[in-house]
């Protein structure tokens, strides 16, 4: 199949599977031993990183960086800015089986009205090995630790690890800690300052805020 007339402007491995009705925006790089299922998009100038599997009808935005060995289930949709570190795995059903009770026949692998919905929201990172439960919403700009059972819903900017992942403080959005889960707290003003890039933060009505988007409002 020639790759270069089906996805103009996409750099595709030779080795990757790519199935119809996928739909891929210029600049992307697709790298070996991927596979793509059918009807899933893929946005701007994103990464997939080899030996990654994304089951069909995933929608994943612009400038998404997915590392080696991901896996990626249907019901999960990945928004822009998103890193997904090696060897990940989503996961849609909270209870699988292989067969029907009566063993007459495997349970189907289509999506069926127990598959669950999983979103990353824009800016959001999770680490290497990490495992995400069905039917959940990892926050803006949250940062899961590696090797975290995430099994709960993750708030903005919030850093969560362990297993179960647990919420352990916050992040900026360049990724440096802004402190642990009282930061906000025990500041004078209700403020959280990042060390490296001063952004400055703010928690209203239980909401983590960067202070500079709130007050452009």
């Amino acid at each position: 199949m020639d790759y270069m007339i089906r996805f103009p402007g996409v750099r595709i491995h030779p080795t990757a599977i790519i199935e119809e009705g996928v739909c891929i925006g210029e600049g992307t790089v697709i790298w070996d031993n991927v596979h793509i299922r059918r009807n899933t998009v893929i946005g701007r100038r994103c990464i997939i990183g080899e030996k990654t599997y994304i089951a069909y009808d995933v929608c994943i935005g612009n400038l998404v960086k997915i590392n080696s060995m991901v896996y990626i289930c249907t019901g999960v949709t990945i928004e822009d800015g998103v890193m997904i570190s090696a060897g990940v795995v989503f996961t849609n059903d909270r209870f699988p089986r292989a067969v029907l009770p009566d063993f007459s026949d495997l349970v189907t692998s289509e999506p069926t009205e127990e598959t669950l919905q999983t979103i990353v929201r824009r800016g959001a990172t999770i680490g290497a090995n990490a495992t995400i439960g069905p039917g959940l919403t990892i926050g803006e700009w949250a940062m899961v630790g590696m090797g975290s059972v995430v099994t709960r819903n993750v708030g903005d900017y919030c850093l969560v690890y362990g297993n179960p992942a647990r919420h352990q403080g916050y992040v900026c959005r360049c990724g440096f800690p802004l402190g642990g889960v009282d930061v906000f707290a025990q500041s004078v003003e209700g403020k959280a300052t990042c060390h490296r890039c001063r952004r400055v933060y703010s928690q209203i009505q239980g909401r983590v805020v960067l202070l500079e988007d709130y007050l452009s409002i």
